[in-house]
């Protein structure tokens, strides 16, 4: 029951988001498009059903073979941990979704970090190089990820403040509610705020995206 309700909350959610962005800019049907963290492909299909010249770029490499096999993508196995593999405004547009709130450094290392100031720091300084690799290899973007304040936090589902912890107190309360709720999630991402992303992209508007007044989610968009 809960898990299909956040399914369908996530999905309403990634509908009106492709409705907001279509409506803020226009994508040519001939741009040069990366999908960032894109996976099977199957969320960039929806929001630009039209568009072929689309390369998705994500570090599964059973999910590129899945991209190009059923959407006819190109595709590049890559870790947005480091430099992207793409030269300077290679790509007229960049689609990121939920994907900056886990470039956080070497994953087993963030995954293992108990510090919260180690981690964030750590975190940040990933998640600002992500950035400027983001606007190096294209003329405009979207970058959206989650709220750091939603009222559930999407990883884990777990209700505001329980997800914003100190890690010494979040990790062990991870894996207990992997065993009572159907959502299990590694500790690897850092929720982010507008005033971050703000700092991160200074060419982009900064929107957020409310679901019953609440903040769920910040979208950076850079267009013509």
């Amino acid at each position: 029951m809960l898990k299909s309700i956040m399914k369908r909350l996530g999905q309403n959610s990634r509908l009106k988001r492709a409705r907001f962005l279509r409506s803020k800019i226009d994508i040519p049907l001939d741009s040069a498009i990366l999908d960032l963290g894109g996976g099977t492909g199957e969320h960039i299909s929806r929001v630009f059903p039209d568009h072929r010249n689309i390369t998705v770029c994500d570090y599964s490499s059973d999910d590129l073979r899945i991209a190009a096999a059923r959407f006819g993508y190109k595709t590049m196995l890559a870790d947005g941990t480091n430099h992207l593999p793409f030269a300077d405004k290679q790509f007229d547009f960049v689609f990121c979704s939920s994907v900056i709130e886990h470039v956080t450094g070497p994953k087993e290392l963030a995954i293992a970090t108990r510090s919260t100031s180690i981690f964030k720091a750590d975190a940040l300084r990933a998640q600002e190089a992500f950035a400027r690799e983001v606007q190096r290899v294209a003329r405009n973007y979207y970058v959206q990820t989650p709220h750091r304040y939603f009222l559930i936090e999407s990883h884990s589902w777990l209700p505001l403040p329980l997800g914003v912890l100190p890690r010494p107190v979040l990790i062990p309360l991870l894996r207990l509610s992997a065993k009572l709720l159907p959502k299990g999630t590694a500790p690897d991402w850092n929720l982010l705020i507008p005033s971050q992303i703000k700092a991160f992209f200074p060419g982009a508007e900064v929107h957020v995206e409310r679901v019953l007044g609440w903040p769920k989610s910040i979208m950076a968009i850079k267009g013509r």
